[in-house]
């Protein structure tokens, strides 16, 4: 621990807080007086440190990195500020919560992260050279921080509050995301916003078989794995996000494992933080409590018709929260009628959703079946189709119980893949992406009206996680780029892990290489606990492939994806403050058994990539065009390259000065591009020039750096330089009264190896003759 919380725990007089938080020089040495005639012990470590200095914590990790978490120096009207520290990265993040509630039946939080350009002394490249809309990056680094976060928060704390993270200096080295959980976990901490934090966040890699605590950009590069754990005191997980390359479970667990003792350090620092100079959290109202006699009155009218409902196996989705709706308008009808009109309508609806949960869960332990009739481990009715139409790559329909999701696989040229903002390509190394999912949710999937516009936070991320789940079976060395757009059709439970299924799929379907075949489970829990003890925890149960329900009604949602090996990404939503780790590890155990499952059940239907590709799979060749015939083969100001594209769709890319790609949507596309090609370089058959032979050219043109000469009908004029006329130096042909059409001879010496223009003298031919004179004025004959 710091000098700066020795000084102040022995200090009753607290001199250095006063001073850091007031900036008081003269508040500062009046109570500086009154400690050293009370407390001598302060003057000597008033001595030993610098009165400029901020408060600050610390955190050594075992790698022999430093986190530093400080406060006290920035935004002081917040109710919390914190900055943390790794490397030379920085980034400061601020809390603010309102002091009346809100409307709302749930907490109110907002995380916004943005990345500055400014911190990486850049200027955005858009036309307002400022930060607009917030980037992918930016959107999955918040849902990250606010999943961290929210847990916490305790019941009935319906304020609305805002946690925004402001990334001040990034080094290219540290990703500013972990330190921003950190310091939004210090900020809220030492706020008096109610919270029943602190917690801790750090990034685990997996590098030659050993555990990297906060791996840098070039260690993640080379890691096998990409997990950021949150944990709060006790050991208790959080938030989990993963991605991995099929890493092996035993050592998925042990990084995990290793990541829970870490945070264990930042969770102490930031309590010490607090203690010494947090703020006294605020007292807040919480909802008023239904009375007991309306509580007890909504239990009689619906508990035994709830359990009815409930343990019905034939209901589906619709079915069932129809029932349920139908109970709930009979029961606020029937508290009316005895009550009178004066009862309130939304506190008889909560209190019927308190009742419906209760019974909900109850159940589930009672009976030891699901509300559909499953076991704890039973998977859905699953069914798969590929090659649904014709014109596409690749397309599959994956189906899971009344979860449908439509997966479609488009390729496309390299020119296609999805380019990176420049902070982004910083901060992870990655200038584009070749592979990539587009994930939609259509109102329609759960019976729901809706607009349709800008993709919403919870699509990217379900899209995102559903990439890193096949990201690692798709080569990286494939010559197209791959999209797979994922709609989801109907939806009561985990359609991202469907997703994954679906585009493992439909990418198998169009051809592509994969490595294995992959798939994706959500595991539930249902638990009994005391209060926020969550330590505690024996008495629970896990669910696998949870329906919409039991997301709804459960305490976790924890999305597992991977192949038979292995596993390849993983997202743990926790609901209740903490997991302990022996729920964590049973979860990935009943996951990955899960998952082997499906993928039997996939591999029904098809289980390895076509061999035979599609008629309307994509061509792409090289084609070698001479320098000096680049200027035909491009047209005039890229005339032809356009006309191909217009009427061929076929793409053309200059890799260097002689070679081309060539990327046609299918062979015949790629047969009628060759034409045109062939087209623009079609011209009259030119003569085969010998190295050191001598010419008769004629000139065409008098300019002041030479003559343009021609040394047969159909040719292009060439330079004929000053400094290669005469023996003599001359500024202008004018000087040797060269005129136009005068014939001269010339030696020609090829082609330049970089512009592909002739290289001709005059100059060498002043002298005794060398070789035979050629004239190639007419057919390119020899005389």
């Amino acid at each position: 621990m710091s000098l700066v919380y020795n000084m102040a725990a022995s200090c009753r007089w607290r001199c250095w807080r006063i001073y850091n938080f007031s900036e008081n020089i003269n508040l500062y040495n009046t109570y500086l007086l009154k400690c050293i005639s009370t407390n001598l012990k302060c003057v000597k470590r008033f001595s030993d440190i610098n009165v400029n200095r901020i408060p600050e914590v610390v955190v050594p990790f075992s790698n022999g990195r430093n986190l530093t978490l400080s406060t006290g120096k920035y935004a002081r009207f917040a109710d919390g500020c914190a900055v943390a520290e790794l490397g030379d990265t920085s980034v400061m993040v601020t809390t603010v919560s309102k002091t009346k509630p809100s409307l709302s039946s749930f907490i109110p939080l907002v995380v916004d992260f943005r990345q500055k350009a400014a911190a990486a002394g850049r200027i955005p490249t858009n036309f307002l050279r400022r930060e607009l809309g917030p980037t992918e990056k930016e959107i999955l680094t918040s849902r990250l921080i606010d999943r961290s976060l929210r847990p916490l928060f305790p019941d009935g704390y319906y304020y609305e509050t805002q946690v925004m993270c402001n990334l001040l200096a990034v080094d290219g080295v540290n990703d500013p995301d972990i330190l921003s959980i950190n310091a939004a976990s210090a900020a809220l901490s030492l706020s008096d916003i109610p919270w029943n934090g602190p917690i801790g966040a750090v990034r685990v890699g997996f590098c030659n078989n050993d555990v990297v605590i906060n791996p840098t950009r070039k260690e993640l590069s080379q890691s096998t794995l990409n997990l950021v754990v949150s944990a709060t005191r006790h050991n208790l997980i959080v938030m989990l996000e993963a991605a991995a390359e099929n890493i092996l479970q035993q050592d998925f667990l042990k990084a995990i494992k290793s990541g829970v003792k870490e945070c264990q350090n930042i969770v102490q620092s930031i309590q010490q933080l607090q203690k010494h100079y947090g703020k006294a959290k605020r007292e807040f109202e919480p909802p008023v409590v239904p009375s007991e006699d309306i509580m007890e009155a909504v239990r009689s009218f619906s508990e035994m018709r709830l359990r009815e409902i409930f343990r019905d196996h034939t209901h589906d989705k619709l079915s069932r929260d129809m029932a349920v709706s139908a109970v709930r308008t009979d029961v606020v009808d029937k508290l009316k009628h005895a009550f009178g009109e004066g009862v309130d309508v939304s506190t008889v609806t909560e209190c019927f959703n308190r009742i419906c949960k209760e019974t909900f869960r109850s159940l589930v332990f009672e009976d030891n079946v699901r509300c559909d009739g499953r076991g704890m481990d039973e998977l859905r009715n699953i069914s798969c189709q590929v090659d649904l139409y014709k014109p596409l790559h690749g397309s599959s329909l994956f189906q899971r119980g009344q979860t449908q999701v439509f997966c479609t696989v488009a390729l496309d040229s390299p020119e296609s893949a999805l380019k990176m903002d420049p902070v982004t390509m910083l901060t992870s190394g990655l200038k584009e992406k070749n592979f990539f999912i587009h994930y939609e949710f259509p109102p329609y999937a759960t019976k729901e009206t809706g607009r349709i516009g800008p993709i919403g936070r919870r699509e990217l991320g379900h899209g995102a996680l559903a990439e890193k789940g096949l990201h690692h079976v798709v080569p990286h060395d494939f010559p197209f780029t791959i999209r797979l757009t994922s709609e989801v059709l109907e939806s009561n439970g985990s359609s991202s892990m469907a997703t994954v299924c679906g585009g493992s799929l439909a990418l198998m379907d169009a051809g592509v290489p994969i490595s294995t075949p992959a798939a994706g489970v959500a595991i539930g829990l249902i638990s009994r606990y005391t209060g926020n003890d969550t330590k505690h925890m024996d008495d629970y149960k896990l669910l696998t492939d949870i329906l919409g329900i039991e997301d709804y009604m459960g305490d976790m949602d924890f999305k597992l994806a991977g192949t038979k090996k292995g596993i390849t990404a993983l997202q743990a939503d926790i609901k209740i403050p903490g997991l302990p780790l022996k729920v964590v590890m049973e979860a990935v155990q009943q996951a990955t058994d899960a998952k082997s499952r499906i993928i039997d059940i996939m591999n029904e239907t098809i289980n390895k990539t076509r061999k035979q590709r599609k008629e309307n799979w994509p061509v792409s060749e090289k084609l070698d065009v001479p320098a000096h015939k680049r200027a035909k083969f491009l047209g005039h100001g890229g005339r032809n390259l356009k006309r191909l594209l217009v009427e061929t769709g076929v793409q053309v890319t200059q890799l260097d000065d002689t070679v081309f790609s060539v990327f046609a949507p299918n062979q015949a596309a790629m047969d009628e591009a060759k034409e045109l090609i062939e087209e623009f370089l079609a011209a009259e058959k030119e003569p085969e020039l010998e190295f050191g032979g001598i010419y008769t050219a004629k000139i065409v043109e008098v300019r002041d750096i030479g003559v343009m000469v021609t040394l047969y009908t159909s040719m292009a004029p060439a330079l004929l330089h000053n400094s290669q006329l005469d023996q003599r130096k001359v500024n202008h042909p004018s000087a040797l009264g060269l005129e136009v059409g005068d014939e001269l001879q010339v030696k020609y010496f090829g082609r330049d190896p970089v512009s592909g223009l002739m290289r001709l003298s005059r100059k060498v031919l002043q002298g005794p003759a060398s070789a035979v004179l050629r004239n190639l004025g007419d057919k390119g004959s020899s005389v």
